[in-house]
């Protein structure tokens, strides 16, 4: 009974634009409001998720950990989250991955409680889920979107997060005192926040996110295949375009620009509090950085289509060389230049992300697509993994200022990488 109603409920909007258009809205703004609670929930784990390892294992090496664990469980999540999308909605696909992540955060408060590192890690890595939620949620407003609303259904959705994010490392403090109160170690008083704000997250999808906008999208599109089917030859064979050096320079620039921002990201807080800041400070910090991560997105959108792809990816890694310079020299007790460094790592981020993502787009076709953003998505995650990790190692061996210089590195690679593919698109032109 509830599939004929559902797709009755569905059909209506099959051949009405102004229906369709309505639904969009409604999504969208679901979308936005899921957004600033899942946005809370992503950056109160990063902000303490390795002062609590390190306190735990009463070490700085393997402080990298626990953002490894929600990176690699964001992963899994992805693919998870993903498939569950494709096969029942957008509504259950990103519910589920929400309250995993809030799961996972209960589990981290537990851990706490009891003093468990092995529970701690579990948790961490079923935590990830809403990670990856977070980061998929922002398609769910594109579904029913023309080609000229798409873009801007992700930078309102991206910016939306930006409202959550910053709120989220703000409250560290006052969290902290909540958890004590009610005597939970101070540390865990942020994944009381993410617990709360995922589980709002995937409840207000799975309430309100109904008719689901990518059921009807699929309805549409089958009803426009048939229709086109009637009308078209279909001995005539579809255009297979696929540029493979776009692919690569695409998926190079998303897997480094996450990998330097995640492993500076991930060192900062222990830097701070190494040099005597307060967790107050700590959160202003990581906040105003993932509020550079998503706010100038729709500005940046703009960018990347006017000014094109390849201008904005050498601003992507001229930025962030700047800030892993800013990190790698600035003195440990200044608030300033750590804020200003985590800004611009914030903002390189954004560049990479969305000019990265455009050249992808650009190289593929609807045959490949989606499968091959899934597949950059995995790297993307095992890159943040692998950063998260070694940044702990090269900090507790090294420095603090090496991990930036090396992420200096890593972003000036970006420029190779755009001087490689012009050879090879040239090469390739000459032999046509």
């Amino acid at each position: 009974m509830t599939w004929k109603n559902n797709t009755k409920e569905i059909e209506q909007y099959i051949h009405s634009i102004e229906a369709q258009q309505k639904l969009y809205k409604r999504s969208l703004f679901i979308v936005v409001l899921s957004q600033i609670f899942g946005g809370a929930g992503l950056a109160a784990g990063i902000t303490v998720g390795a002062l609590i390892a390190q306190d735990m294992l009463e070490t700085t090496s393997y402080a990298g950990l626990p953002a490894a664990l929600f990176t690699l469980g964001s992963a899994l999540a992805a693919f998870l989250v993903g498939r569950i999308s494709q096969r029942y909605g957008r509504r259950h696909g990103l519910s589920i991955g929400f309250l995993a992540g809030g799961i996972g955060a209960i589990g981290v408060i537990l851990a706490t409680v009891i003093n468990s590192i092995w529970l701690l890690f579990f948790a961490l890595f079923i935590y990830g889920a809403g990670t990856s939620t977070n980061l998929q949620a922002r398609y769910a407003g594109t579904d029913l979107a023309n080609e000229k609303q798409r873009a801007t259904a992700i930078s309102i959705a991206m910016v939306s997060t930006t409202l959550g994010a910053v709120a989220g490392p703000n409250l560290v403090t006052p969290m902290g005192k909540v958890a004590v109160s009610i005597g939970i170690p101070a540390l865990a008083g942020p994944f009381i926040l993410a617990a709360f704000a995922y589980i709002l997250a995937g409840l207000t999808l799975f309430i309100y996110l109904n008719p689901d906008p990518f059921l009807v999208a699929r309805a549409i599109d089958a009803n426009q295949e048939k229709q086109a089917n009637q009308l078209l030859d279909q001995s005539i064979p579809l255009q297979t375009n696929v540029n493979r050096i776009g692919i690569i320079v695409g998926a190079l620039v998303l897997v480094l620009s996450h990998i330097i921002m995640v492993a500076i990201m991930t060192m900062t807080p222990i830097h701070m509090q190494d040099h005597g800041s307060t967790l107050t400070a700590v959160g202003l910090v990581i906040g105003l950085h993932i509020a550079a991560m998503y706010l100038p997105s729709i500005g940046t959108g703009i960018l990347v289509d006017r000014v094109g792809r390849i201008t904005m990816v050498i601003a992507s890694g001229i930025t962030l060389a700047i800030s892993g310079l800013l990190a790698a020299y600035a003195p440990g007790d200044s608030l300033l230049w750590l804020t200003i460094a985590l800004i611009l790592l914030g903002l390189g981020w954004n560049f990479g992300l969305i000019s990265g993502t455009a050249i992808i787009v650009d190289s593929t076709n609807l045959e490949i697509r989606a499968k091959t953003q899934g597949s950059v998505d995995v790297w993307v995650a095992l890159g943040g993994t692998a950063g998260s990790l070694l940044s702990g190692v090269i900090v507790a061996y090294s420095s603090f200022g090496m991990l930036g210089l090396l992420g200096t590195y890593l972003a000036l690679l970006f420029i190779p990488i755009i001087f490689w593919a012009h050879v090879k698109e040239k090469s390739k032109a000459r032999v046509m």
